[in-house]
C-alpha cells in the first residue's frame, strides 16, 4: 500500500471513530422514524427478537442506558468491527484475484 494511500485510510478511519465519539451526543433523545415505521409493520412490536443484540440500543448494559460513555464505546466497538471486517475481505478478495 503506499504512503498516500495509508494517510487516506487512515484519515478515513479517524473520521469514523470522530463520529462515533459525537453520535450519543448529538443524536435526538426521542427518535421516532425507526419506530413508528415497526409499528406500522409490525402487526405486534411487542414479540422477542429471533436475536439478541449484543449491544442493544448502542448502549453497554453494564453501563447503564443513560451513561453516554457506554453509547461512545459501543460506537467505536462497532465502527472497529465492521472495519476489520470490511478489511479482512478485501484482504481475502485480493489474494483470490492474484492466485
Amino acid at each position: 500500500m503506499s504512503p498516500k494511500n495509508k494517510k487516506f485510510l487512515m484519515g478515513g478511519i479517524a473520521i469514523a471513530l470522530v463520529i462515533a465519539v459525537l453520535a450519543p451526543f448529538m443524536a435526538s433523545s426521542n427518535p421516532d422514524g425507526l419506530d413508528s415505521t415497526m409499528e406500522k409493520v409490525m402487526q405486534n412490536p411487542e414479540t422477542e427478537p429471533a436475536f439478541e443484540s449484543p449491544l442493544p440500543d448502542y448502549t453497554i448494559p453494564a453501563l447503564g442506558e443513560e451513561n453516554p460513555l457506554g453509547g461512545v464505546i459501543a460506537l467505536i466497538l462497532g465502527t472497529l468491527l465492521i472495519l476489520g471486517i470490511a478489511y479482512g475481505l478485501g484482504v481475502g478478495i485480493k489474494k483470490e484475484k492474484v492466485e
